[in-house]
């Protein structure tokens, strides 16, 4: 999957357990994210996508995705 693919299924991809499911990544609150971060994020495309998004938030890049949405 190339990057340009991967970021727009990241801002299109849904939670898929928990007490956020079916909530888009995107939109998931900075301390879920968080907390994956310091317990581990699951395995898997899930797993990147999570990381990927605590990276875009903790480095404020959220203005890089609005042109995909």
């Amino acid at each position: 999957m190339d990057n340009k693919t991967f970021l727009l299924e990241l801002v299109r991809y849904k939670m898929p357990f928990g007490k956020y499911k079916g909530r888009l990544i995107r939109e998931l609150p900075t301390y879920y994210l968080e907390w994956f971060a310091t317990k581990g994020f699951p395995e898997g495309k899930l797993g990147q996508m999570l990381g990927t998004m605590h990276e875009i938030r903790q480095n404020d890049l959220m203005y890089l995705l609005k042109p995909l949405l």
